[in-house]
């Protein structure tokens, strides 16, 4: 989804003096269709599926936000809002976080879920990329693409497109099979992503079409961009479906489309019917009533419409993207709830209902019962018993050890995702200088003779650290917490770590002790009783029982920032700026009897863990 076109037109001016029908009416001719003569294809203004009129009625739901096991449950809620449809993207980077090695099994199963939209009654969009932006880290790419920080993306490179072209390789038979033109559920598939608001290089859609097709996709293609004319003629192809994406009243950006593609079906291919969070910002919402009345005049005028989302999600882990306005980063939270119609925990809103109403003047409606919310725990208290100091579980936590002569940011090294420390040697003795480190990605705790001396942020360009070093040599640590990968705009070569320079006055600090910390095993860490030294970032260790698991969601009153993993399972980050206050943990990873949670907290430990049983979002 594109933030720049949500801009434009999240309560821009509607066209006042007609209704949608007058603004879009005339006769129409038939555009390019799928490359097979069944599944879904166009007729002037209207969608055929199997050769019959087909007004798509979708919801986004993204699989990589919801535990596999919970898929079949937000299916079913999603058709009992009164959809027919599934969309989907498919982030790259969560299959394939390391080259060359593509996983699609458990969680990463997306032929299984595909399989389980039919099982539901729902016809299914695959949204491939290969970018997907979707406030996922890096937009869905994967991190191995930065080795080089300075790869070019998006774009007619001959290296990028051999890797996009290898993902499709290892992707696109999970789906071909899958298509309505060979008995699936599968009806279209998507070219890129808001590609007219990253560039105009025609070329390389052509090349992604190309590559889509030659791998076996016959189903109907179409791009997807912001509702203004510049954007859809940069990101379009004359022989493919246009469609574009919005918030409010649908009147101006459908207006925008008719000029650009006078024929073809209309279609809100991501209906904004909330929004994303950033930390330190309030939690976004959109009024039900005013969403559902925007919906009506979509489905009146007889256009399709994919909610984004119509299902919230968690960007669980490391996965939460960002964004950048202006030079100022903007770190996305753990939640994804979207204020969706069907929360993060699968509970049905004030927003599933008005538009689920509205849905049922214009299409027949489920005659199953809607699905109760889900299960919770009873809330419950629990103090940290033990904790280990970070740095001293490096040895433990880092292998091999790399040795560089400069800062290398973390893709360089292989790392995908974690923490990463740098260490060198200061000579000394000296009196106070100022360090300073350029190209931090994002935040870096320092420390001199393991001793906090200071912090940087990528957010204050040109703050410095004051050093003392009074013996022989100091040992500098600098422990850097990156949070999410750009995801949208130009900015999205955004290595982690550092890939700049260390200097200390005019002095550049050289021969580092590099350690990658992915924090994918956190066994070899020695817990002791107690609390860890203040101003150290450590792990803090609870024990949790539970009588029946269930869905619950985690707070950490007191506490700063840091990440939190429930049963060697990492849920995603807190962090006191909200505002997100409580951690959705679903019930599948719970355990009857005893839970392990341990935090890593970069600051200040609280002195309990609550599991609550409603979520608090800000």
């Amino acid at each position: 989804m594109a933030e720049f076109s949500r801009r434009r037109f999240l309560g821009a001016a509607t066209v006042s003096a007609a209704s949608l029908g007058t603004v879009l009416g005339g006769s129409r001719t038939v555009l390019a269709q799928s490359a097979h003569p069944s599944g879904l294809t166009v007729r002037g203004d209207e969608f055929l599926l199997d050769g019959k009129p087909f007004q798509i009625l979708s919801g986004a739901f993204h699989y990589y936000r919801t535990h596999p096991d919970d898929w079949r449950d937000r299916l079913t809620r999603l058709r009992g809002m009164g959809l027919n449809t599934v969309e989907t993207y498919i982030a790259w980077n969560f299959h394939e976080p390391h080259k060359g090695e593509t996983d699609f099994t458990g969680w990463r199963d997306i032929a299984a879920f595909v399989r389980q939209a039919d099982k539901a009654g729902l016809k299914v969009i695959v949204r491939p990329g290969p970018y997907i932006c979707a406030e996922w880290d890096f937009g869905g790419l994967p991190a191995w693409l930065l080795k080089d920080k300075d790869m070019p993306l998006r774009r007619s490179d001959p290296a990028y497109e051999r890797a996009v072209d290898g993902w499709f390789d290892d992707l696109l038979p999970q789906l071909v099979d899958l298509q309505a033109t060979r008995g699936g559920p599968v009806i279209a598939m998507q070219v890129e992503n808001e590609y007219g608001s990253y560039d105009d290089d025609h070329a390389h859609l052509e090349h992604l079409k190309n590559s889509m097709r030659s791998r076996g996709v016959d189903s109907l293609l179409f791009c997807s961009n912001g509702a203004s004319q510049e954007m859809l003629e940069a990101g379009n192809l004359p022989d493919l479906l246009a469609t574009v994406n919005f918030a409010g009243d649908p009147i101006g950006p459908f207006a925008e489309l008719r000029k650009y593609q006078p024929e073809g079906p209309l279609f809100c291919t991501e209906f904004w019917d909330g929004w994303f969070d950033h930390w330190g910002e309030t939690h976004h919402t959109t009024d039900p009533a005013e969403t559902a009345g925007n919906v009506a005049k979509m489905l009146k005028a007889g256009a399709s419409v994919n909610f984004y989302m119509a299902v919230g999600g968690t960007n669980f882990g490391w996965y939460a993207g960002a964004n950048l306005d202006g030079d100022h980063y903007q770190p996305t939270i753990t939640s994804y709830d979207y204020d969706a119609p069907i929360g993060e925990a699968g509970e049905l809103t004030a927003k599933f209902h008005k538009i689920r109403e509205v849905i049922g003047q214009y299409a027949e409606l489920p005659d199953e019962p809607l699905p109760a919310t889900p299960r919770r725990m009873p809330a419950q208290t629990v103090a940290p018993t033990s904790s280990a100091d970070l740095l001293d579980c490096l040895d433990a936590l880092s292998s091999p050890v790399h040795r560089s002569p400069g800062p290398v940011h973390m893709e360089a090294l292989g790392q995908a995702y974690g923490l990463i420390h740098y260490r060198t040697k200061v000579p000394g003795p000296r009196g106070t200088a100022k360090l300073s480190v350029s190209g931090l990605g994002d935040r870096a705790l320092v420390f001199l003779d393991g001793e906090r001396v200071g912090t940087f942020d990528r957010n204050q360009p040109g703050a410095t650290v004051d050093l003392t070093v009074d013996g022989a040599a100091g040992t500098l640590d600098l422990l850097v917490d990156p949070t999410g990968r750009i995801n949208f705009g130009h900015g999205i070569n955004d290595p982690k770590g550092i890939s700049g320079k260390a200097l200390l006055g005019d002095e550049e600090l050289r021969d580092w002790e590099i350690r990658s910390l992915p924090l994918d095993d956190l066994n070899g860490c020695r817990f002791r009783p107690g609390a860890a030294p203040a101003g150290r970032p450590a792990f803090h260790r609870a024990t949790m029982r539970v009588d029946t698991p269930a869905d619950g969601f985690l707070a950490f009153p007191g506490w700063d920032k840091g990440m939190v993993w429930l049963n060697g399972f990492a849920l995603g980050r807190y962090w006191s700026l909200g505002p997100q206050v409580t951690l959705y943990a679903p019930g599948h990873l719970w355990r009857e009897g005893s839970n392990e949670i341990v935090a890593l907290e970069m600051e200040r430990a609280g002195d309990r863990i609550e599991l609550r049983s409603e979520p608090d979002l800000g």
